[in-house]
């Protein structure tokens, strides 16, 4: 696609501008919400192939990365966490169950409330995961070095910040 813009994309009125740019005056390459999909579709679509051959699905995965390091969550948290409807989370973690990879419990003080938990089964089963999902990672920042990385983790952090819902 050809390249159009070289002019200044964040036009902010405190900047002193007046007008906003086209979206054909931008550009799909210099327009970052598309980018951004595209890294992700990409992603998605290679890490489903990685997990297809382990029998696995993305939302299998996604719940089972985050189960790993967090030592027990809500269903609401889970949701935004590995970011996934309420509803096909709470499919997941019934087949997740089934398979003995993860536990809930409801709450102590609150029975509504259910706490999800990764058992060994499932922190064994993410494991196995978790080479192809690092090989896709270092494919997908070849030619990044550390430095460029941290700075593109802390703008991600930033435009997170600025459009979240959720204080998590």
């Amino acid at each position: 696609m050809e390249e159009r813009f070289s002019g200044t994309v964040l036009r902010r009125k405190e900047d002193g501008y007046e007008t906003r740019p086209t979206m054909g005056e931008i550009g799909l390459n210099h327009f970052a919400p598309y980018l951004m999909n595209r890294l992700m579709a990409r992603w998605n679509a290679n890490l489903a192939e990685e997990l297809k051959e382990q029998d696995v699905t993305t939302a299998k995965m996604r719940t089972l990365a985050v189960l790993s390091i967090a030592s027990s969550v809500t269903i609401n948290e889970l949701s935004v966490f590995a970011v996934t409807e309420q509803s096909t989370m709470s499919r997941t973690l019934d087949s997740l169950e089934e398979q003995g990879y993860i536990r809930r419990q409801p709450r102590a003080e609150d029975m509504r409330v259910r706490d999800v938990s990764i058992t060994e089964e499932g922190r064994a089963a993410f494991e196995k995961l978790w080479p192809s999902m690092y090989d896709l990672f270092l494919q997908m920042f070849d030619g990044v070095d550390e430095v460029e990385y941290r700075a593109f983790l802390s703008t991600l952090h930033k435009v997170l910040h600025n459009i979240r819902k959720h204080e998590i």
